[in-house]
């Protein structure tokens, strides 16, 4: 069995946040904290996964101030904000357990047994990736479930794989998670929150989020 001390955790907090105004993500308030805090907290009331790190780009100081908890702080080893592949790959780099949970910083309503769901998932199907995926109405009106590529469980063993990815100009997340066996793991059950995955892009769409919370 997969035990959370076997996990490590990955905050994606690295983004330009241009449709949010160009801010850093990760430092946006969401009920009073930043939601990298949020996040951090999430995971350790989750008690999913052993260590934590934060994938972050700019700010950094701000960021090293939760190395108190244990938590370490990663910038992109690639340059010019690459996107989440970017920061898959600098938690892969880091990382000193045998799995890797991936976690944006701008979806705080993620569910607390997103690990342990996807650490199910990856041991019986024998997978190399567990991916979440959530239901969503689409353009034809119909509900259906959608991929979330960037809530991902990764063996420590890709890293190979994603490197050469990367250096071969790969960007695209869901591109490269199809390369591998990847267990999808659906989050729809009666009593999981429908608006779980639901990402803020804008200080809105921060603000909707944060009502729907109170």
């Amino acid at each position: 069995m997969i035990q959370p001390t076997d996990i490590t955790a990955l905050i994606l907090a690295g983004g330009r946040g241009t449709r949010m105004g160009g801010v850093d993500k990760g430092l946006q308030n969401f009920n009073q904290v930043a939601l990298a805090q949020h996040t951090l907290t999430r995971l350790q009331r989750g008690n999913g996964v052993g260590k934590i790190m934060i994938n972050a780009n700019r700010n950094i100081a701000a960021y090293e101030a939760y190395e108190a908890f244990g938590v370490s702080v990663w910038p992109d080893s690639i340059s010019d904000y690459a996107g989440p592949l970017a920061g898959f790959l600098t938690g892969l780099e880091h990382c000193e357990t045998p799995y890797l949970l991936t976690v944006p910083c701008d979806t705080p309503l993620f569910p607390m047994d997103l690990a342990q769901r996807l650490a199910r998932a990856l041991e019986s199907d024998h997978a190399d990736i567990a991916m979440a995926a959530a239901p969503e109405v689409g353009k034809n009106g119909l509900v259906q479930l959608r991929q979330q590529p960037v809530f991902c469980l990764l063996r420590v063993e890709l890293r190979t794989s994603l490197v050469r990815f990367t250096q071969d100009g790969g960007r695209k997340a869901g591109a490269w998670t199809a390369l591998h066996p990847t267990a999808m793991v659906a989050f729809d059950r009666p009593d999981d929150d429908p608006l779980a995955f639901s990402n803020a892009n804008t200080l809105a769409e921060l603000q909707q989020l944060e009502t729907r919370n109170t």
